[in-house]
């Protein structure tokens, strides 16, 4: 079942906790080797088999890819790479179940996808688009959205995923939910720590009450990978986060990443920038065919690497 995209979820209370052995898992095949530097099992927190996306060309249909299968474990890094065109976008969007044109057999933590209602599975398992959506009068609206949606989850049934009423507009619900009540989303999310998220990933720059529109595409990548990651998803597909970044800046967005990867997130990028020592593993996709490179030289590195020191974490924005 594909999924609508709008680029946000509603946040979850639910983390991960790295203790977490195999054993709790449901398949004893639910551990396996990370793969990269080390050699340690990791739970396998999202797998995927049978991934198939065929699309409508010239009155026939042209198939994308075919029987992909990809797993991915706890507090792992993997690069998507491959040439333009072969699908990597697709694919991502076929894992974040929100593509029509394809399907497949997926598992979150062991449990098979059609035990998630579509709210559920896009609360742990979260798309990072190349252009996401941030609505709402200011970044700290667009930022606190997905809580706006949360504090207002009441208005769900939770076996459809879908609401008795029409929904108001989303500056409706952001008026309504910022009244002062309980449910007050700033109660949730304070402008403390959506400062120290964004000043963490190169954005000091950006003033909590700017209208969002007025961002720079890189700015609100970042303010969108800001959002994304303090909802805690289980795991992060980014499309080119730091597409369009500068060096420095494309750093700070691949520490505060690996630094959500330290405490369990799972997260699969797509990059068309060199290694950054950051992966645990990169896998190639050409062809149709989904596939691991083997590593060349300073491809991964461990936490003693030249990237193993950041200073600043992101463990409060995600406590």
């Amino acid at each position: 079942m594909a999924l609508r995209n709008t680029g946000i979820v509603a946040v979850s209370a639910r983390r991960y906790h790295a203790g977490m052995s195999c054993d709790a898992l449901r398949d004893s095949e639910d551990c396996a080797d990370a793969g990269g530097s080390s050699d340690v099992a990791r739970p396998v927190v999202f797998a995927a088999e049978e991934v198939r996306c065929a699309v409508p060309a010239d009155g026939g249909v042209r198939t994308i890819f075919d029987g992909l299968s990809f797993r991915i474990g706890a507090g792992e890094i993997v690069d998507l790479t491959g040439p333009s065109g072969c699908g990597k976008s697709t694919l991502l969007t076929a894992f974040a179940r929100l593509n029509p044109h394809a399907d497949g057999r997926f598992r979150l933590r062991g449990r098979d996808a059609d035990a998630f209602t579509p709210q559920q599975w896009r609360r742990r398992v979260a798309y990072l688009p190349q252009k996401p959506v941030l609505p709402g009068a200011s970044v700290a609206d667009a930022i606190r959205l997905p809580f706006t949606f949360d504090a207002r989850r009441s208005d769900v049934d939770v076996a459809t995923g879908r609401s008795p009423l029409p929904r108001p507009s989303w500056p409706a619900r952001l008026r309504a939910a910022g009244r002062g009540g309980a449910d007050d989303p700033s109660r949730l999310l304070s402008d403390d720590r959506i400062r120290a998220t964004l000043d963490r990933m190169g954005c000091a720059d950006v003033d909590l009450t700017r209208t969002p529109h007025d961002l720079s595409g890189g700015q609100a990548a970042r303010v969108a990978l800001a959002r994304t990651l303090l909802t805690a998803p289980d795991v992060l597909l980014a499309d080119e986060v730091d597409a369009g970044l500068d060096d420095r800046n494309a750093d700070l967005v691949a520490a505060i990443l690996a630094d959500a990867a330290a405490h369990g997130m799972a997260i699969v990028r797509i990059r068309h920038r060199p290694p950054d020592g950051r992966a645990t593993r990169i896998v190639v996709l050409d062809g149709g065919v989904l596939r691991d490179r083997e590593p060349r030289g300073n491809d991964t590195q461990d936490g003693d690497g030249a990237h193993g020191n950041h200073g600043d974490t992101i463990r409060e924005a995600l406590a």
